[in-house]
């Protein structure tokens, strides 16, 4: 029979991040352990909010328990039936991801083989990962860069913008990062719904002029309906992360953007974020792969599917003082995937 057991782990980010909602000091995390004839396999959940309805870590860990009984009564090698029971139940998407991420890991280590592999996917080939730099004065900003660049060899960056202080504080903000960052990287800009459709509309032409590759999420939830007209003025490519959470959303939305950030506690994990890439495809969507607080554990697994994606946005583990995981490994821009089973993840205190 399996056994499921589930340890959270605080995590202090090195820089506290700022968004339009906030600013984020730490990463609360969910690790999930899968163990069935032998094997044991990993998944991470984390809490996050984009709406009225935040996945919290309590809840979480009710709803793991609330599903407990049944879930150790039944299989990974009952992977989708598992998955769809717990959509059925209303599960939170996070914890969803987990488990999902737990059978996987359980089936590569079980096999003996790497989940990319299980895939039929390449380890290597997926897109540069972008680094974030969080809303800041414009000094501030600059040394975040400079951190960014010390820590590894970055060769793209998100900026943050939707300053509550207002368009001219991201525009300052903006041209600190642009001055500070090397010659040819990457730079896109995620306003995280802080701007109005008349904001957006003239931050993606001055951003446009800038060099700025995207534009992410410019609008708020819940005005999905003003994304055409900006996409008719705008001459960056618009791209939507809170508005759209699983493969359900894509039809509704395709016709109004040039692309969809995946973020595997949205969609419900590995399979979800399968579904949702190949659904946005066949609209002719780009594809992003992003993450919330999310340690090696987390990103290490949505970098699996790196190859299938225009863009990576996998950076959260890298911004954290100590994390206890070790995975997808950063070369020259981009996350490397280990060979071993499962997705390859090591912690400190079980090697």
């Amino acid at each position: 029979m399996p056994q499921l057991s589930a340890t959270v782990l605080r995590l202090k980010k090195r820089v506290p991040l700022t968004i339009s909602r906030g600013t984020m000091t730490h990463n609360d995390i969910v690790w999930l352990r899968w163990r069935e004839e032998g094997a044991e396999g990993w998944g991470e959940a984390v809490p996050f909010a984009i709406d009225a309805h935040p996945q919290k870590l309590d809840g979480l860990l009710a709803a793991l328990e609330l599903h407990r009984p049944w879930l150790e009564d039944s299989s990974a090698w009952s992977r989708h039936e598992v998955e769809r029971r717990l959509w059925s139940a209303n599960a939170p998407s996070a914890l969803i991801s987990a488990i999902i991420q737990a059978m996987h890991d359980w089936a590569g280590k079980k096999l003996g083989q790497p989940v990319w592999r299980l895939l039929g996917l390449p380890r290597d080939g997926g897109p540069l990962t972008s680094v974030t730099v969080g809303i800041s004065p414009p000094d501030a900003a600059r040394t975040r860069v400079r951190q960014w660049l010390e820590a590894g060899d970055v060769r793209a960056f998100k900026v943050k913008l939707g300053a509550p202080a207002g368009l001219d504080a991201d525009k300052a903000m903006f041209d600190a990062v642009r001055a500070a960052i090397p010659a040819g990287a990457r730079t896109s800009v995620d306003a995280n719904g802080g701007w109005s459709l008349a904001g957006a509309r003239e931050m993606a032409t001055w951003l446009a002029a800038r060099g700025v590759d995207h534009l992410e999420q410019p609008l708020a939830v819940g005005q999905e309906h003003e994304l055409a007209a900006l996409r008719d003025a705008s001459p960056l490519p618009i791209f939507v992360d809170e508005s759209c959470r699983t493969a359900a959303d894509i039809a509704r939305l395709a016709g109004s953007i040039a692309g969809i950030n995946i973020k595997f506690m949205k969609c419900g994990g590995l399979d979800g974020a399968l579904r949702l890439a190949h659904a946005a495809r066949a609209h002719g969507l780009r594809l992003l792969i992003g993450c919330y607080g999310q340690s090696a554990l987390g990103n290490t697994c949505a970098a699996t599917i790196g190859a299938l994606a225009d863009y990576l946005d996998l950076d959260s583990h890298l911004n954290l003082e100590d994390d206890p995981f070790a995975g997808a490994a950063l070369r020259e821009g981009r996350l490397v995937l280990s060979d071993g089973p499962g997705f390859g993840i090591h912690h400190a205190q079980s090697d």
